[in-house]
Order: structure tokens, then C-alpha cells, then sequence
């Protein structure tokens, strides 16, 4: 299952304070792995399971295309005021962070779900989860995507 969160700031979530948002759902260890533009990936590890989150800022090779096929996406998912808007939220991302995990690792979607949220928070973003939708960083659903 796949997570995607679309971020509106270039902010770098600092790796402690993401450790520590997680660590009061679950023991959660983390290894950041970054250069001079902060981290680009950390392996987060969890209950003897390991979600890879990755970074990548909106100027890289291929990100935008990436992106603009997210927003010819939500085209194909209705016609109402959000979509419109995230169509645009989609052109206008920053950064973009995905998160992994398996299929046999379902157990572990309160902690994505936590990340997901936390991510938006701090970056001004929005996220969206496979055969879910967008969601707002409240958690508020804005567009169904099934």
C-alpha cells in the first residue's frame, strides 16, 4: 500500500520530532538518510517491520511530471470544488513524501495514517492513500478515489 503526501512548503519535518510524534502510538525506530537539502529517505521500523519513506523536492528530475500526472488523475475523479483545488495543490507541490508499507504489514495503517497526518501538518500538505482518497491534514476526506 502506498501513501503520498503533497506538500505546499519546502519545510524539512525535523527527524527527531517525527520519531517522537510516532513514538506515542508505538515504538517506532528510525535511520534518516539526507544531504545538504535535508533527508531524503528514512527507514522507519516498527514492530519488527520497516516502512520506507522517501523525500523529494519538486525541482528533481521527474518529480514534476509525477506530479502532473497526479492532478490529470483527480480530473478523472469528479468534477466538484475540491477536486479543482487539488488539482492546483497538486501543481503547486513543493515536496512530495511516499510511504511503503506491505500488504502483510496492515496492522501498521494507524501509524501511516499518524505519519500521513503529521507530514501534512508540518508542511502545509495534503495526503492520499491507495483506494482511499485525499485527505485533509485534519483527516478529513476530500476526494474519494477508489
Amino acid at each position: 500500500m502506498w501513501y503520498r503526501i503533497f506538500c505546499a512548503s519546502e519545510t524539512t519535518p525535523a527527524p527527531a520530532a517525527t520519531l517522537q510524534r510516532l513514538n506515542d502510538l508505538a515504538p517506532v525506530a528510525g535511520h534518516f538518510h539526507g544531504d545538504e537539502e535535508g533527508w531524503f529517505r528514512a527507514e522507519l521500523v516498527v514492530a519488527e517491520t520497516t516502512l520506507m519513506l522517501e523525500r523529494f523536492l519538486s525541482r528533481e528530475e521527474g518529480v514534476r511530471a509525477e506530479l502532473n500526472i497526479w492532478a490529470a488523475h483527480l480530473e478523472t475523479c469528479g468534477d466538484g470544488p475540491e477536486h479543482v483545488r487539488l488539482m492546483e495543490r497538486m501543481i503547486q507541490t513543493r515536496q512530495l513524501f511516499t510511504l511503503e508499507r506491505s500488504d502483510q504489514a496492515s496492522s501498521l495503517d494507524n501509524i501511516c495514517v499518524a505519519l500521513c497526518r503529521w507530514l501534512a501538518e508540518t508542511t502545509d500538505g495534503v495526503y492520499q492513500i491507495d483506494g482511499q482518497g485525499f485527505f485533509a491534514a485534519d483527516g478529513a476526506q476530500l476526494v474519494r478515489d477508489e
